[in-house]
């Protein structure tokens, strides 16, 4: 049975770590605010969504936005605006909050009463690997039924906790999990 990969991009091949394509799709699912934080409107969504409980502004807090209550509503009254420095710790705060809110929505979603996810695993780029040390790799398939463990690294944005999981999604693939270690992309849907 293959063991992890090493030396991945030794040949030339290219791709990305399996769970971060995993995690990049999770993201493309939460439907985040599109507008940039650095314009006023996005700034103001974002804030208006981490201050309107007193549950969201414990999480915010929690997440590293850790701003006084006055200076809060000076930002979303508009008489100031947060430097470069709040405006990342902003985006990094409302990114953690929705992604936990939404966290159990998706899993539901995802896990779909034990039916599971039909998830496409799309081959790592070997176009820049010689001939001889090219693999036959193809497009694979895969029934998820346990969204768990997966759904709650991403949520904590635990990237050694996502790659274990994810692993051990890919196990059951048989002797060639090793292959889709590496992948150019995961797609899904929920």
């Amino acid at each position: 049975m293959p063991q992890r990969t090493i030396e991945f991009g030794k040949y030339g091949a290219a791709g990305i770590k399996g769970h971060l394509a995993v995690a990049r799709q999770l993201d493309a699912l939460v439907d985040f605010v599109t507008t940039p934080v650095t314009t006023p409107r996005g700034l103001q969504a974002r804030l208006r969504y981490l201050t309107r409980t007193p549950h969201a502004r414990a999480a915010a807090r929690e997440a590293g936005l850790t701003v006084t209550d006055r200076t809060l509503r000076a930002w979303l009254g508009g008489a100031r605006r947060p430097s470069r420095a709040n405006q990342g710790r902003i985006e990094d705060a409302y990114r953690t909050v929705r992604r936990h809110n939404v966290a159990r929505y998706l899993l539901a979603r995802l896990n779909r009463a034990g039916r599971g996810t039909r998830v496409e695993i799309h081959p790592l780029n070997q176009s820049g690997v010689d001939r001889p040390y090219q693999r036959v790799v193809e497009l694979r398939t895969l029934n998820v039924r346990r969204w768990d463990r997966i759904v709650a690294a991403w949520a904590a944005a635990d990237d050694g906790a996502l790659d274990d999981a994810w692993i051990q999604q890919i196990i059951d693939l048989g002797s060639q999990w090793g292959q889709y270690e590496y992948v150019t992309n995961v797609g899904f849907a929920a």
